[in-house]
């Protein structure tokens, strides 16, 4: 006999009051402050104010806690807080020449105008565990040369553009951007639509999508035009103004991706662009990004469209960790009803094969 759970209200606020001790954990144990985590645990701040499409490293920070680590837990907070602030315009777009970069690399020259800086990175790292880690010594701040703000870093890709062997970048595009937060998306999409949407999108299903296209699902070839990492200002036109004005700056990561294309009846030969961009310091997810666009720009540049990260539909419609969480996990919601009726349909199932099966029996014996 199938028997429903029961629960109510009472059930749902004891699961809540477990939930709120589990996440407090030992009480013989310090309390984690929104500020530890925001200063140790800044790569997973970045990751939450990216995909939650909210730059605010307090509010990160307090979704990571409040989720108890569950990163798609902390990005679905964060988005559902986004949608109660009030919008007051949209920005002047990000120029990243005027980045302070802490961090600025290219893997298609060794020497580059501005020079290569590495910066904080687990790239030279030997993955083994640092077991000083688990000692409560401070370690001594590390040496760190003077930004020069005033410097402006010249884009890895002029170079090869000014040759001609490099697409030159999309022109800008003066009507106002769609919000993709805002409305909902809508296929064909723009590639500024797309590039919204994989900000926005899982950073593990863009890395295996940029993977694949790697390993031969997919026309890409890259290289690392270039990755900065670092301070960028956001400007503001107020409406009293007219003219736009500095409100701050972020920290962000940018990557451009340098990709082989075979050339078409209007275009000669030449590399082509794929473009990534999220807060914070995002390197694998911005490399990803800029993978899987690339490969979404397979019709536009006249190329066959085989592999999943070249379908736009599959891609797009798929990269959001929340919605696919949300999909996945209203399964073990009641569906008790739905059950019934499955279970009705398979035992009248069961019951007409057993039918014919007696039938086919006293068919065979009666002959």
């Amino acid at each position: 006999m199938y028997v429903a759970v029961k629960g109510g209200e009472t059930a749902i606020a004891h699961s809540l009051d477990l939930l709120a001790d589990k996440r407090r954990g030992d009480r013989h144990v310090a309390e984690l402050s929104l500020e530890q985590i925001d200063q140790q645990l800044g790569l997973a701040v970045d990751r939450v104010m990216t995909e939650g499409s909210c730059y605010d490293r307090s509010l990160a920070a307090l979704a990571i806690k409040q989720a108890r680590g569950d990163l798609i837990e902390a990005i679905f907070l964060l988005r559902a807080y986004r949608t109660t602030l009030p919008r007051f315009g949209a920005s002047e777009p990000l120029d990243t020449t005027r980045m302070v970069a802490e961090r600025r690399i290219s893997s298609t020259f060794k020497d580059v105008p501005g020079g290569q800086v590495l910066g904080p990175t687990y790239d030279y790292t030997h993955r083994l565990l640092d077991f000083s880690l688990a000692a409560s010594g401070e370690r001594p701040e590390a040496p760190t040369a003077p930004a020069d703000a005033t410097h402006a870093l010249p884009r890895v890709g002029d170079i090869l553009q000014r040759d001609g062997l490099l697409e030159p970048p999309p022109s800008r595009d003066d009507g106002e951007a769609r919000d993709l937060t805002r409305e909902p998306l809508v296929l064909p999409a723009s590639r500024p639509l797309r590039l919204q949407n994989l900000a926005r999108g899982d950073e593990g299903f863009l890395l295996a999508l940029g993977y694949s296209t790697q390993r031969g699902y997919g026309n890409n070839h890259p290289f690392v035009g270039e990755i900065r990492y670092g301070h960028v200002p956001v400007s503001f036109v107020p409406e009293e103004l007219g003219f736009a004005i500095e409100i701050g700056e972020i920290e962000v990561t940018e990557c451009d991706m340098v990709n082989q294309f075979a050339g078409s009846h209007d275009v000669p030969p030449q590399f082509t662009r794929g473009y990534g961009l999220a807060f914070g310091h995002a390197e694998r997810k911005a490399m990803a990004m800029a993978l899987v666009d690339r490969a979404l720009r397979a019709d536009e540049l006249g190329e066959a469209a085989t592999s999943p990260a070249q379908d736009e539909e599959f891609v797009l419609a798929h990269s959001d960790n929340v919605e696919g969480s949300g999909f996945v996990q209203h399964l073990k919601l009641p569906h008790y009803v739905d059950f019934q009726s499955e279970l009705v349909v398979v035992r009248m199932l069961r019951a007409e094969v057993e039918k014919r099966r007696e039938q086919a029996a006293l068919a065979q014996a009666a002959e």
